[in-house]
């Protein structure tokens, strides 16, 4: 069998403003965005012992996307909605296998930041052990709207669903929270 010749794709170059910024390189981009995809995975999942590995994950998926993005401001949205597809993934799993293995706990006492009080660090902890019990989906668009302070309508781009499924998975969250911080 006779192998066609492959044609060498010409580098991508990214636009700007009107004006080729040059070739997109992946270890320019990890280099600029590891640490805002690692603050949206970490307030997603919470999972500070997972972080290199969901961060990892996010710019395996990217380098395979890499050839469709064609504008250098769009990067870090792109990032941002896979590492929200990442970490729905990596959470949906968690949940499988917590269903079958028990005592997979995430342990969330460690997610705060160093300088919060030892009541902060505790509620932190409590919001996502009760996160942790709700549907993905309602998690997800909870998170990004009440943690990173996400707009309703980029919650809704980052979830891919309407608006008002992203309102509606906001409102469940938050009064299962407020019902469960209240009363347990």
């Amino acid at each position: 069998m006779v192998r066609p010749a492959t044609v060498p794709k010409p580098p991508l170059r990214l636009v700007r403003d009107g004006e080729s910024t040059g070739a997109l390189e992946l270890e320019d981009i990890y280099r600029t965005y590891c640490r805002y995809v690692g603050a949206i995975v970490l307030r997603l999942s919470g999972r500070k012992a997972e972080l290199d590995d969901t961060i990892q994950d996010v710019f395996i998926e990217a380098a395979r996307g890499l050839g469709g993005v064609r504008d250098a401001d769009a990067i870090r949205g792109w990032l941002a909605t896979i590492a929200v597809r990442v970490v729905q993934r990596r959470l949906r799993r968690e949940r499988l296998y917590r269903w079958f293995i028990p005592g997979r706990e995430a342990d969330y006492a460690q997610i705060a930041d160093e300088g919060a009080s030892a009541l902060d660090r505790m509620l932190i902890a409590r919001v996502y052990e009760i996160l942790d019990q709700l549907a993905v989906d309602d998690r997800i668009a909870f998170a990004l709207h009440h943690i990173e302070g996400e707009t309703l309508e980029a919650v809704a781009t980052l979830c891919r669903c309407s608006r008002t499924t992203a309102k509606r998975r906001i409102l469940r969250a938050r009064l299962e929270l407020e019902r469960r911080l209240t009363h347990d």
